[in-house]
């Protein structure tokens, strides 16, 4: 027999409370912000996507893109929260089909990151969803990568944005909307 446990409404949850802070993380100086606090604590996560799910309600999207890995765990929730398609935007050698790809600089050496050729129609309106604007190479990338498929980015939502690291000044041209801001 499936029992299931139906959670409350949530009316307001203070996310700063499920972000943790790892010093050091991943090197020496860095202050890591973990998102899995967050995700371990359902009224929390519910709240999160919902209230990114709010952020974009009124744009006219065809479809999320999430960024692998953790922009994933927030981009399906909303595109399942608005009824559109889910586009997993990976890194190399990921996706089984045809893809299409683009490479940037990172400040430690260069990435790429891939979608399926036939996954954004061209026009389509598409928000890229991912956990974290650090310094915004990644999501700069990914908004590169649609607009050569044809798409074009309504916006760009993420739970946490790191102000220090000026990520938003690489989205410039872009509607960003972050959660929670440090």
């Amino acid at each position: 027999m499936l029992v299931t446990t139906l959670l409350p409404a949530v009316f307001h949850v203070d996310l700063t409370q499920y972000i943790r802070d790892i010093p050091d993380f991943p090197t020496p100086g860095i202050l890591f912000r973990d998102i899995t606090p967050l995700l371990h604590h359902p009224p929390a996560f519910r709240f999160a996507v919902d209230q990114m799910a709010e952020k974009f309600e009124g744009a006219s999207l065809d479809a999320i893109v999430g960024i692998e890995a953790r922009g994933f765990l927030f981009a399906s929730p909303v595109a399942y929260k608005l009824g559109l398609p889910l586009v997993p935007a990976r890194k190399p050698g990921k996706l089984p089909y045809e893809t299409i790809s683009v490479s940037y600089e990172l400040e430690y050496g260069a990435d790429s990151i891939e979608v399926h050729v036939d996954a954004i129609r061209p026009c389509s309106q598409v928000l890229i969803v991912d956990d974290l604007i650090a310094t915004g190479g990644t999501l700069a990338a990914t908004a590169d990568l649609i607009e050569r498929t044809g798409g074009k980015v309504v916006g760009i939502g993420a739970v946490v944005e790191l102000s220090d690291l000026k990520g938003r000044d690489l989205l410039n041209g872009y509607s960003v909307e972050s959660l929670l801001t440090y």
